[in-house]
């Protein structure tokens, strides 16, 4: 008899970043992101808008795998208000 799996669900948000002509390779990972290329302005704004995401997340005690995408959408927009 075969063990059932059950296969949790996973989410990550995906930052990448086109603007970099500086030939620097940015990579930030984090809880649940991950941030490639930019300039170091556009690279430091994607890690700001991560690391909020993720504190709004965490005051609404969601994770973002189980988080719905209305959820997602407001808090997007309450980021960048």
């Amino acid at each position: 008899m075969k063990a059932s799996r059950t296969k949790q669900r996973q989410a990550a948000l995906l930052g990448l970043g086109l603007d970099a002509a500086d030939g620097h390779t940015r990579l930030t990972r984090g809880e649940n992101f991950v941030l490639f290329g930019g300039s170091e302005g556009t690279h430091a704004a994607m890690q700001e808008t991560a690391i909020k995401f993720n504190e709004r997340l965490s005051r609404r005690g969601r994770r973002l795998e189980d988080a719905s995408v209305e959820e997602l959408r407001d808090i997007w927009r309450d980021i960048h208000e």
